[in-house]
């Protein structure tokens, strides 16, 4: 059986650094796929929470009260929200996205990507709430398969390389009441078209396999003078396909998630805000039948760098998606 991890970002992420955004540079990826270089369509649900202060001894939850995993009600209010940490143990960052994305395979080793991303942050400090929500920045990449091994004896290898850009079509000017603008995280755009690189290296043996990918992302300014510093992601999937029957796969994984970034910078000087370095872990689960997929990851925290800020608390991914029988490309006749 031909397959390719494909891994969640849960991404979330997405997916500009940052909180909720880091994500979205290992959401690139979605789940554990049967492999035949399909073109697909499919819809993803990223939620991402950070609470719990380090200093205050404060542990991370990942429902914490007033945090909807899924939409925030309103979808965009402000009952007098206020940016300034203070220990509040009621305080939290939910950031969600619901993403349509899109692939296309030009050839069998090159591919198209294009990610639609639907952004609802919420910050709650001091017991006021902010919610933010719209239509974000759109994600187009494109892939290599540079090493492209077919099974032989049970044994698979590949090697995808590429890159994108992050552009900059969600709204990031939003102010409150008294006309100051809300700061770059709680905004659904960033304003900053970003370029990243990535690289996703698949190996496996008969059911066993490893998916494991990095990418490095960088960011230019608003007209603001804010952006977000480089940012670093891995993600590591180790999974097993079980067939069930003649139409039905299931794949079970164990899913580690690292990023780094030292968040957010103005006039090309770090603002201290939103430094993150963190490593999430948790089970993911993908259930294919014929077409159709079915994709879920939940993850963790199991180490977190000190911050002054609400700790990365873990992250949650559902997407459902639809593959089609490509047999032919753009590039190369048929397959």
């Amino acid at each position: 059986m031909k397959f390719l991890c494909l891994f969640l970002l849960g991404a979330g992420l997405w997916l500009a650094p940052g909180p909720g955004r880091a994500c979205d540079i290992c959401g690139c990826f979605m789940g554990i796929t049967p492999y035949d270089n399909q073109s697909s369509l499919s819809l993803m649900h990223r939620y991402r929470i950070f609470n719990g202060y380090q200093a205050y001894g404060q542990s991370p939850q990942f429902f914490p009260a007033g945090a909807r995993p899924f939409f925030p009600s309103p979808l965009n209010g402000d009952n007098g929200y206020e940016h300034s940490h203070a220990g509040d143990p009621t305080d939290f960052e939910a950031f969600r996205v619901i993403e349509l994305r899109g692939k296309y395979f030009l050839s069998q080793r090159v591919e198209l990507n294009a990610f639609v991303p639907y952004v609802m942050n919420t910050s709650q400090i001091n017991g006021r709430q902010l919610n933010s929500s719209g239509v974000g920045d759109v994600t187009v990449f494109a892939g290599y398969h540079l090493i492209r091994a077919i099974e032989t004896a049970g044994v698979q290898s590949r090697l995808i390389v590429g890159g994108g850009l992050k552009l900059p079509t969600g709204e990031f000017t939003r102010q409150n009441a008294q006309g100051h603008r809300y700061p770059l995280l709680n905004q659904v755009g960033t304003g900053t078209t970003d370029g990243f690189i990535y690289a996703n290296y698949i190996g496996s043996y008969r059911s066993f396999g490893l998916s494991v990918n990095s990418s490095y992302r960088r960011s230019t300014e608003n007209r603001f003078l804010n952006s977000l510093a480089p940012s670093t992601a891995t993600f590591a999937s180790l999974f097993y396909r079980l067939p069930l029957g003649e139409n039905w796969q299931v794949y079970p994984s164990a899913e580690f998630f690292y990023e780094k970034t030292q968040g957010e910078m103005l006039d090309g000087r770090l603002t201290g805000e939103h430094a993150m370095n963190n490593a999430l872990l948790g089970p993911g689960l993908g259930v294919y039948y014929k077409n159709l997929s079915l994709n879920t990851s939940f993850q963790l925290p199991v180490y977190n760098a000190d911050t002054d800020h609400p700790v990365s608390a873990g992250r949650l991914v559902l997407a459902v998606g639809y593959s089609f029988k490509q047999t032919k490309y753009l590039l190369h006749g048929k397959s």
